[in-house]
């Protein structure tokens, strides 16, 4: 390259020789030491990284929860995890994932998902909800600053601890409201302390609180924007008729964007376009091109779900959806309603499967290369939930790409690993280790079988294991060896946005520790530096800028 081209590429100041010295290190770097001993070794898999583009057979070499070597050359490990014939992938990151509990972090796992993340409708209480998982996860996890539940506890004062909470008649009712300049003072409030805790994203249902005026909606893009916040949204409306349709709501969102200069996320465009899919895949190209920060997501099935007491079943759904009540299932029976049941569940609140969404539409966003691959799975609160929380990868490696080949594997894999990392890393730079392999990077890899691996969850029964997903490391440690659940590990962490803390040392804390984050050693960086603050990212600290006092609270990107 001559050295014009080098200025053009930024990098003009650097000299040749330098350059020299810099490509001898980098060969070093990624050249396995003489001698070395891995915790774990992965040998001759077929290492995929969308990142880079390599695909070939490697040897992959982790030690203390990262990626040190990948090698053409045999090394030597504690464990050593033979991949022959095996595809070698960056863990699944599922940014949209509202069961985080046990059991659900064991299906995910089982689907390829090293690190799930509640973006959408998230929390009311930051804090608490990452304490609550502490060394007790399968999985990596992470959760937004919730529009709902905070909005809701603004106006009533009332906790709101599940999905479930969000649709009571209290807060139902609260949903339907308009805020009061007070209450939107408190919202304000509420979501700027959850992006001071590390809230990965601010979350949005507009859809569940109709309530909502334009006006608010965009004071909320407005906090994002100050804590550099991605937003994941749902979109007021999904409806076929206008002027309350689909197409409006993502105006609506688009609108906000390009007013605030928001980062946006649309969740599920699939279930928010159904037939008209497509268009709302090229409205969002439109805008991206048009400089809008925008990015969308699917799921690889033909049926959505959400609660039955929710704003979704107001009056008129059946007009706005072009659907009826044999095309609900009811997730704690299976069963089809009919009028009576409808009315009935209704009244008593739950899950619903709604048979809505056209295959074609589904095959479109599946194959586009720009939209991520998210579960939107579901607490699982009966044997008939939606699937989709317990199959999608798989689904879209074993269906999508073998079966159906509409799109190849690598595509496939970049729309569940780096395109999820990249979405959250100006907020998060801890992910910049993620949805990649390649050395440095988190031991987040999921390994699996090419010619096997496929969804088995179905709507009939739907908590089944998915197959062909052979091996699963988090952070270095096996959670699936040989297809089977690891018993008694639980290496994930937390994934959460950095929060700067100043370390002062003084008698009630004289190693600097940073007092919020369970995983702070302290010394070097804990301790006050001219310039510097404290960071913990990913339970590990940090040293980084100070930043102002207006400012302090957080800082990211």
């Amino acid at each position: 390259m001559k050295l014009r081209g080098l200025r053009a590429a930024g990098l003009g100041g650097v000299g040749i020789g330098a350059f020299a010295v810099l490509a001898v290190l980098g060969a070093l770097v990624c050249a396995p030491a003489h001698g070395q001993t891995y915790d774990v070794v992965i040998s001759h898999g077929i290492v995929m990284d969308p990142e880079s583009g390599l695909d070939a057979v490697r040897n992959v070499g982790i030690s203390s929860g990262r990626i040190r070597t990948i090698s053409t050359a045999s090394l030597t490990g504690k464990r050593d995890i033979d991949a022959r014939g095996l595809v070698v992938a960056p863990g699944f990151i599922d940014v949209h994932e509202h069961g985080q509990e046990p059991r659900n972090y064991q299906f995910q796992a089982h689907d390829g998902v090293t690190t799930s993340l509640e973006l959408e409708l998230g929390t009311d209480d930051v804090g608490k909800w990452y304490a609550a998982r502490e060394g007790k996860s399968l999985i990596n996890f992470g959760v937004s600053a919730g529009h709902i539940p905070m909005r809701i506890r603004a106006m009533t004062g009332q906790e709101v601890p599940s999905l479930s909470a969000m649709n009571t008649p209290v807060a139902e009712a609260a949903n339907h409201r308009e805020l009061t300049a007070e209450e939107l003072g408190r919202l304000r409030a509420a979501i700027e302390t959850g992006l001071q805790e590390g809230a990965l994203a601010e979350g949005m249902g507009i859809n569940y609180t109709p309530g909502a005026s334009h006006w608010e909606i965009l004071e909320m893009f407005r906090l994002a924007v100050k804590y550099h916040a991605p937003l994941q949204v749902h979109l007021r409306y999904s409806s076929l008729l206008e002027p309350q349709s689909g197409a409006a709501a993502l105006e609506e969102v688009i609108a906000a964007a390009a007013v605030t200069g928001a980062q946006l996320h649309v969740a599920h465009i699939t279930s928010m376009g159904l037939k008209y899919t497509p268009q709302f895949i090229e409205m969002i190209a439109g805008a991206r091109r048009q400089g809008v920060d925008i990015t969308t997501e699917c799921y690889p099935y033909t049926a959505s779900s959400t609660n039955l007491n929710s704003a979704v079943f107001d009056e008129g759904w059946q007009q706005r959806y072009d659907i009826t009540y044999k095309d609900l299932q009811w997730a704690e029976t299976g069963e089809r309603l009919t009028p009576e049941s409808f009315a009935r569940y209704r009244r008593q609140g739950g899950l619903v499967v709604i048979h809505e969404i056209p295959e074609a539409a589904v095959r479109a966003a599946v194959a586009d290369p720009s939209i991520m691959i998210a579960s939107d799975g579901l607490p699982i609160t009966g044997p008939k939930i939606h699937p989709r929380g317990q199959g999608t990868f798989s689904r879209v490696l074993g269906h999508y790409v073998r079966e159906e080949k509409a799109l190849d594997l690598m595509t496939a894999l970049r729309k569940m690993t780096l395109l999820p990392a990249q979405l959250l890393e100006k907020r998060a730079p801890s992910f910049r280790n993620k949805g990649r392999l390649r050395v440095g990077a988190d031991a987040d890899v999921t390994v699996f079988d090419p010619s096997r691996v496929i969804d088995k969850a179905t709507f009939e029964e739907p908590l089944q294991y998915s197959e062909g997903i052979v091996f699963v490391l988090v952070n270095g440690v096996l959670v699936v060896k040989d297809g089977e659940l690891v018993e008694g590990v639980y290496p994930g962490r937390e994934a959460r946005a950095p929060s700067p803390q100043i370390g002062r040392k003084d008698a009630a804390n004289p190693a600097g520790r940073c007092g919020e984050w369970p995983f702070c050693s302290g010394s070097p960086s804990g301790a006050r530096t001219a310039g510097h603050g404290h960071m913990a990212v990913f339970g590990r600290c940090e040293t980084v800028p100070s930043v102002s006092r207006e400012r302090r609270a957080i800082r990211a990107g």
